[in-house]
């Protein structure tokens, strides 16, 4: 069975005044250092060669 997902009737998430300068300062260095941080390479199993059936 399917969890059923509500609609929320959302104008503005986490408060009604703008931000501060401190606020938008730690935002901005987040995304710069998100940015700037290489990302992890995902390692894969080696592939395994399957012996072809050869009907003969």
């Amino acid at each position: 069975m399917k969890a059923k997902t509500k609609l929320l009737d959302v104008d503005v998430i986490g408060g009604l005044s703008p931000l501060t300068k401190e606020e938008e300062f730690s935002i901005s260095e987040y995304l710069r250092n998100k940015k700037n941080k290489p990302e992890s390479k995902i390692t894969r199993k080696p592939r395994i060669a399957r012996k072809k059936f050869v009907a003969g």
